[in-house]
């Protein structure tokens, strides 16, 4: 999906749906708590912010942006005074000040000049033509004021005649002043002219990457190095301000079909059926190559639409979402900060909690049509929710749609999680699934176990099952550049037939360290160990594994780091070594490499 970019909480690609509606987290990834932190600063600053937009700095008289005072304009400071109306309130101000009747007069008959919102004027303060030009033009527009709501008897003829021949002294800066405005209202029409649109704006994300693995099954080659790209591009349309429309396009070229075939997993020997393995990267959709609900064929870099979601409060700390192209992690905040296809990690095992993929949760290509809710219990809990169905859109089943057919009938799942932040530096994501699938597998795409999830005596696709998933996700921030996070996961699998009796475990756990600013401002780097989804436990007529298979736990080691080399573009080189992949002490120590580019705009 579309982060928490995931350098900042304004929409990206991934985790649209975080960023517009979730509370913000401790994650190392949100700058939501970092723009806040700076609202604060500002608001408790000494010197104000100036209300009207400063002019370019002369290179022979640099000016503090924040030293000049509110002209025209009520005052504004932390303890909300107001509107100076007396030259006595300027607490520098003496009526021994050479300038003290002229200030007085600007104060008190015509309310132009109104000083620092701590009561000061500072008169000894250097100030530029420009600056002054601002100034006179804000007591003009005063006077005129007053001309023209017959109160002219405020104004003598003297003050008249000195505004006059100040007008005609400071008419270049004026004339300057009043030609960059019309130059501004010019580039704001034309703009508003060549527009898009009033209500969508577009952004997307491009990433180039490089593929190298070595290992895998015995016997087979290690598979060339391959590049492979993927494009997204997101409008975002708000009809109120508080409503979004999302509608995500992308296209691709990683391969698979079916069969994995053409896929660096298949390459290697480890993937089962519809490229399922513990060697995927982060940002390989789920199913490349293939559509799983008709088994049709999609061809590299074709288009698609892989996101269609409409998101509207109903209530103060209730909103709504529905849509026919949407995922769980567009729904549920990502509480681990190796969240981000295009920016952290660059595995599938490290991204997310394998909770939040069951039944093609994060599939890659808004597999399911879903509806729910997100309801803010408090500034600290957060509860969430959603109904799914892989097969809304189909009308009746055959065997061309094996996952079954109808918005009730077919594969579906129900998902929960929620969020609790106990304080500034810790998140807890606790999260539940339900899901029914009308053929054996699990749909995370993480192993090659994920098809055929209960392993019976004779290979059986078609038989129904239901998994209850339960997971838990904890990052703990400990300095602001460096969090401790980690997941645990169990899946549950228990046949829906009468005439088969049988069950399977699933767990999986994940432990790292993320590191942010390393180096230097806007680097990133995780380093993150863990256990891949693994079958611990069958019963009935499930066993722990095929014949032939020599069981052992996997293990997953992962390091990355990402270089911001700009606002928009980031590289990100990083490698992962699986112990006994899959599961099976046959296979040789496998090592992926991945050396990803990234552009947002």
């Amino acid at each position: 999906m579309p982060t928490k970019s995931s350098d900042s909480n304004t929409y990206t690609a991934e985790n649209s749906f975080e960023n517009e509606f979730s509370f913000p987290l401790a994650n190392t990834q949100s700058e939501t708590t970092q723009l806040q932190a700076t609202t604060k600063e500002n608001k408790l600053s000494p010197t104000p912010t100036p209300v009207f937009s400063q002019p370019q700095e002369s290179k022979q008289n640099k000016l503090s942006p924040t030293s000049v005072p509110v002209l025209n304009q009520p005052a504004k400071s932390s303890d909300n005074l107001g509107q100076v109306t007396s030259v006595s309130q300027l607490s520098d101000v003496q009526p021994t000040d050479w300038a003290f009747q002229a200030l007085q007069s600007l104060v008190e008959r015509y309310g132009c000049i109104a000083g620092y919102p701590n009561r000061t004027f500072r008169g000894n303060r250097a100030m530029t033509r420009y600056e002054f030009a601002a100034g006179l033009n804000a007591c003009l527009d005063k006077v005129n004021e007053l001309i023209a709501t017959a109160t002219a008897d405020l104004v003598k003829k003297e003050d008249l005649a000195t505004l006059q021949k100040l007008q005609e002294t400071f008419a270049a800066e004026l004339a300057t002043l009043r030609g960059r405005v019309d130059a501004l209202e010019s580039r704001t029409a034309q703009l508003e002219a060549n527009q898009f649109s009033t209500t969508t704006k577009l952004s997307g994300e491009a990433i180039f990457s490089v593929i190298g693995a070595t290992g895998g099954a015995p016997g087979r080659d290690n598979p060339n190095i391959v590049l492979n790209n993927r494009v997204r591009l997101n409008l975002n349309t708000s009809f109120t301000g508080k409503d979004l429309l999302i509608t995500g396009l992308q296209a691709h070229n990683f391969l698979g079909g079916f069969s994995g075939s053409g896929s660096v997993q298949e390459s290697l020997g480890l993937s089962s059926a519809l490229s399922a393995s513990n060697a995927r990267t982060s940002f390989e959709p789920q199913f490349p190559g293939i559509d799983p609900k008709t088994l049709s064929a999609r061809g590299a870099n074709s288009l698609e639409l892989y996101k269609l979601l409409y998101i509207f409060p109903v209530a103060d700390k209730l909103t709504l979402f529905a849509g026919t192209a949407a995922e769980v992690s567009d729904a549920f905040p990502a509480i681990t900060p190796f969240y981000g296809e295009g920016q952290e990690s660059i595995s599938r095992f490290g991204s997310l909690n394998p909770v939040l993929r069951v039944s093609g949760g994060t599939s890659g290509n808004g597999l399911a049509s879903a509806a729910g809710f997100i309801f803010n219990l408090s500034d600290s809990i957060d509860l969430r929710a959603l109904y799914g169905s892989v097969t809304a859109n189909l009308p009746n089943r055959g065997a061309s749609n094996p996952l079954g057919a109808g918005v009730f009938n077919g594969s579906s799942v129900v998902a929960t999680q929620l969020t609790i932040k106990p304080s500034k530096s810790i998140d807890i994501g606790l999260n539940y699934a339900h899901s029914y699938h009308q053929i054996n597998i699990l749909g995370t795409g993480l192993a090659s176990d994920d098809i055929f999830a209960l392993a019976l005596p004779t290979a059986r696709l078609d038989v129904p099952v239901n998994l209850n998933s339960f997971g838990g996700t904890v990052t703990w921030r400990f300095s602001p550049q460096i969090a401790l996070s980690g997941y645990g996961a169990a899946i549950f699998v228990d046949d829906s037939l009468t005439t088969v009796n049988a069950s399977s475990t699933f767990t999986s756990w994940m432990v790292g360290l993320h590191f942010r600013d390393l180096i230097k401002k806007g680097n990133s780097a995780g380093i993150l160990f863990g256990q891949p989804l693994y079958r611990t436990d069958a019963s009935g007529d499930a066993r722990l594994a095929n014949a032939g298979v020599n069981r052992a736990t996997p293990y997953h080691l992962e390091g990355y780091y990402r270089f911001r080399v700009s606002d928009n573009i980031s590289i990100t080189p990083g490698a992962f070594v699986l112990f006994n992949p899959e599961g099976d002490s046959r296979n040789e120590t496998t090592a992926v490499g991945v050396l990803r580019t990234t552009f947002t705009f």
